[in-house]
């Protein structure tokens, strides 16, 4: 594997400023991508690939360094021992790479190894969480968290259908194989958005674990939906290509900058039926009351279902964060479920592996006064060592009057 300084610079910089000023990975790899204009395709590939593999395993890292990092050039120290370990049996001669040993570094990993927290470079308390909620799951499924996720497409129907994307992608150098109904698996990673396919709205990046949500919610062009915490808009997009562009698509957040995200995208997809709406206050949701016929609830969650995405979650969570997102989420499964029509139907989705999060919340809700109107059709989960992509859970209760 052949790099350059400059190149490990950039990954030092971006990782000081994620793990020391409390930078969001994915926007600070962004941000040292866009600083030199210079950078071709493979140096933007190979700091991007390096960066979020020391991410995920920084404190595996750090204890093989001896101690955390504080400096750039402890930084480089990190980033050398990933590379020993990742294709590189020696490292060039560099001050900052002195010392650094493959023989002694592998020495030391494989002792380090008996330890699961340490070994898949995650906190303590995040360790003996996932092994009270999945039991004999969390190895498998914590190790298959740390892989690299699949890069995964969802084929809009509302302007073409996979073969015809399958072609458009092949004509630009790019093989996709399908999965299942309108995903594609991305086979070679390339930049996908550059692609005439993208920018003419004939496919969304969406995985397959995602793309389970919106089907789920069984709506029909003409009826009245709601997606309550719509985000930047995957599943509402999905929704409006369900819907054939029939009917009433109501997109909701409380962050307006999001909406305006859903509202660029939805042009590109060609999504007519939608309306877009900040949660600015309580009065929105009391307002929509018994007006859905359909309602999709993919909830704020801990995101621990797409730490292969996002590997620096895992350093942002605490106890208290999961505390208060399934207390948010309970509120949320209460006080939304009243837009629903007698007769309708609502999904309960997040991103993440906790059954307090997905399995224990339906329980709770159902157990609840808010919950007595409600029966429950449906429900799965998806672990990525058994299925193979992001960590999902999605569910389907009806409403009896």
């Amino acid at each position: 594997m052949k790099f350059y300084a400059a190149q490990i610079d950039a990954i030092a910089e971006a990782l000081l400023n994620i793990f020391m000023n409390g930078a969001y990975a994915d926007r600070e790899i962004a941000r040292v991508l866009k600083a030199d204009k210079r950078r071709g395709s493979k140096d933007r590939a190979f700091i991007a690939e390096h960066t979020y593999g020391v991410v995920r395993y920084y404190r595996l890292y750090s204890h093989l360094a001896g101690d955390e990092p504080r400096t750039k050039a402890d930084w480089w120290r990190l980033i050398g021992i990933h590379l020993l370990l990742n294709g590189n049996e020696e490292l060039p001669p560099w001050r900052e790479f002195a010392g650094l040993d493959a023989a002694a570094v592998r020495e030391q990993l494989a002792a380090a190894r008996a330890d699961r927290a340490l070994r898949e470079s995650i906190p303590d308390w995040l360790d003996e969480l996932g092994e009270e909620q999945l039991g004999d799951q969390w190895s498998a499924t914590i190790g298959a968290l740390n892989e690299q996720a699949p890069v995964v497409l969802r084929v809009n129907r509302l302007k073409t259908d996979p073969a015809t994307v399958r072609s458009e992608l092949a004509g630009e150098g790019i093989v996709v194989e399908p999965i299942d109904a309108d995903a594609l698996l991305v086979t070679e990673r390339k930049n996908l958005f550059a692609t005439k396919a993208f920018k003419n709205g004939l496919f969304e990046l969406q995985d397959y674990s995602s793309q389970q949500a919106a089907p789920a919610l069984e709506v029909a062009p003409g009826q009245t939906v709601i997606d309550a915490c719509a985000g930047a808009g995957g599943k509402s997009l999905h929704l409006a290509a369900l819907m054939e562009n029939k009917g009433r698509l109501l997109s909701l957040d409380i962050h307006g900058w999001k909406l305006d995200e859903l509202k660029r995208r939805a042009r590109r997809n060609g999504v007519a039926n939608l309306e877009t709406r900040p949660i600015t206050s309580s009065k929105v949701i009391k307002r929509l009351t018994e007006k859905a016929d359909r309602l999709l609830l993919d909830v704020p969650c801990s995101g621990l279902g797409v730490l292969r995405r996002n590997p620096d979650a895992k350093w942002k969570l605490t106890p208290d964060t999961i505390d208060r997102v399934v207390a948010e989420q309970q509120q949320i499964l209460e006080r939304y479920a009243r837009m629903v029509k007698p007769g309708g139907k609502m999904v309960y989705a997040t991103c993440s592996i906790l059954p307090q999060e997905n399995e224990r919340q339906l329980e709770t809700f159902l157990a609840s006064a808010a919950g007595q109107q409600w029966t429950l059709e449906h429900r799965q989960s998806f672990l990525p060592q058994r299925d193979g992509y992001d960590g999902f859970f999605v569910s389907r209760l009806s409403r009896t009057t």
